[in-house]
C-alpha cells in the first residue's frame, strides 16, 4: 500500500504536469476529456478494462401511480431533500428513449456498466403495502434493465427491510427470478440499528446467497438525530448526514458482532464507507479505555473488519482515495458516482490520476472486484 510520505512525494512530482493524467498502465498520458466528448476506452497495461459504477440511482416511474392514495404517496412524490439531478427527471430512468441522456453521460465519464439501485422510502409501510410495492417495483425494474441497452445496466433488488424475513424472501426472488445482483438497503429502519438480532434472517439469506448488499443512507439527518444541527447554509444534512449514517451503520455491524456471526457477508457501503475509514483506530481503543462499556467480545480488532467490507470510491481527492486504499484494500473498493447527482464527472480520471496505485490496484477498483461480486463478465 502507498504510504502517505511516498504518496505526497509522487503527487508533488506529478503537479508539474497539470491537467494530464499519469500514464494509463504504460500508455500515453491522457488529457482531461472535453465536456460532451466520449471518454476514451479505459486500458491498463494495454488491456481493456470494463468499468463498473456500483453507486448510481434510478426510479421506477410507474410507482407514483401505484402508490396514489396510500400512506406512501407523499414519500414517493416529494422532491429530493438534498442535491440536484443533472438535467431532468429522465436521468433517473434507463429505458429508451428516456435513458439516452444517461448513456451519453456514462460514455463521457468512461463508465461501461451501472449497477442501479433505488433509495428506500418504504420502511414505514405496513406489511401488505410493503409486499405489494416491492413486488411491483422489482418486476418493473427488472423489465427496465432488460429493455435497456444490452450489457450497460444491472440492478439491486428493493426489499422491505422492516420485515426481515419478508426481505430475505424478496432478496432470494430478486436474484433467482429477476436477475438482480443483490439488494439495496438503507442504514437503519425507523430508528432501529440493522445489527439488531431482529435483522439476522436477512443477513443470513444474504450470506447464504453471496449477494452483494449495497447500503445507502436515506433521510440521514433524521436517522442520525442531527436534523436541528445541520440546518442553514452548506447542504449539511447531506454533506455531513450521509457519511455519518454510513459510519454509524458500519460501526454497529462491527461492534455488535454482526460481522462475526456472518463473516462471509458481502456489504458495500456508499460514500467511501463514510467517516469510519478516516478514524477507525479510535474503535480499537474505545474498549481498552472504557472496558466497562464493552460487554461483547469480538473475534478481531475492530479495524480488522474494514478488510471485510466493500466501499465505493466517492471521495474527492487523491489523498483521500490513497488513504481509503490503505485502510480497506484496493480489492474492496468499487467505482461510485452517485449519478445522477453531480458529485463527480470524472470518476475514472480521478482514479487514474491518483499516484502510488499499481496496475492491479487500478484494475480492481475500476471494475475487477465488482465484476466478480455482481457477476458481470469482463
Amino acid at each position: 500500500m502507498p504510504s502517505r510520505r511516498n504518496f505526497l512525494k509522487t503527487l508533488a512530482g506529478a503537479s508539474a504536469g497539470a491537467f494530464l493524467l499519469p500514464r494509463n498502465g504504460g500508455g500515453a498520458p491522457q488529457a482531461q476529456p472535453r465536456q460532451g466528448a466520449k471518454h476514451a476506452p479505459v486500458t491498463i497495461a494495454g488491456r481493456r478494462v470494463k468499468t463498473i459504477d456500483v453507486h448510481c440511482h434510478i426510479d421506477v416511474p410507474e410507482v407514483a401511480d401505484f402508490l396514489r392514495g396510500t400512506p406512501l404517496e407523499s414519500a414517493v412524490n416529494r422532491p429530493a431533500p438534498t442535491g440536484k439531478q443533472r438535467q431532468g427527471v429522465s436521468d433517473f430512468h434507463i429505458d429508451s428513449p428516456l435513458g439516452a441522456e444517461r448513456l451519453q453521460k456514462m460514455d463521457e465519464m468512461g463508465i461501461d456498466v451501472q449497477a442501479v439501485s433505488i433509495n428506500a422510502f418504504w420502511y414505514s409501510a405496513d406489511r401488505d403495502l410493503a409486499a405489494r410495492l416491492i413486488d411491483f417495483q422489482n418486476e418493473k425494474l427488472a423489465g427496465m434493465v432488460k429493455a435497456a441497452d444490452p450489457g450497460r445496466f444491472v440492478a439491486f433488488a428493493s426489499v422491505a427491510l422492516q420485515f426481515p424475513e419478508l426481505a430475505a424472501k424478496q432478496l432470494e426472488e430478486g436474484v433467482k427470478r429477476w436477475g438482480f445482483r443483490g439488494a439495496a438497503i438503507g442504514g437503519s429502519v425507523q430508528g432501529e440499528e440493522l445489527s439488531s438480532p431482529k435483522y439476522e434472517p436477512f443477513w443470513a439469506k444474504a450470506e447464504e446467497m453471496q449477494a452483494l448488499i449495497f447500503m445507502h443512507p436515506q433521510d440521514s439527518a433524521m436517522g442520525t438525530g442531527i436534523w436541528n444541527r445541520v440546518q442553514g447554509n452548506g447542504v449539511l444534512g447531506n454533506v455531513i448526514g450521509n457519511p455519518l449514517e454510513t459510519t454509524i451503520f458500519l460501526s454497529h455491524m462491527i461492534m455488535e458482532g454482526t460481522l462475526d456471526k456472518f463473516p462471509n457477508l458481502k456489504i458495500c457501503a456508499a460514500h467511501g464507507g463514510g467517516y469510519l475509514p478516516s478514524y477507525a483506530d479510535r474503535l480499537d481503543h474505545g474498549c481498552v479505555t472504557f472496558p466497562d462499556q464493552c460487554n461483547k467480545k469480538l473475534k478481531k480488532k475492530p479495524t480488522e473488519y474494514l478488510k471485510q467490507i466493500y466501499v465505493d470510491s466517492l471521495v474527492f481527492s487523491p489523498e483521500a482515495l490513497r488513504h481509503l486504499v490503505a485502510v480497506v484494500g484496493p480489492d474492496h473498493i468499487g467505482l461510485g458516482t452517485d449519478y445522477p447527482y453531480p458529485w463527480t464527472d470524472t470518476p475514472v480520471d480521478h482514479l487514474m490520476a491518483t499516484p502510488g496505485l499499481s496496475d492491479a490496484d487500478r484494475t480492481a477498483i475500476l471494475g475487477g472486484t465488482m465484476s466478480k461480486l455482481l457477476r458481470i463478465g469482463t
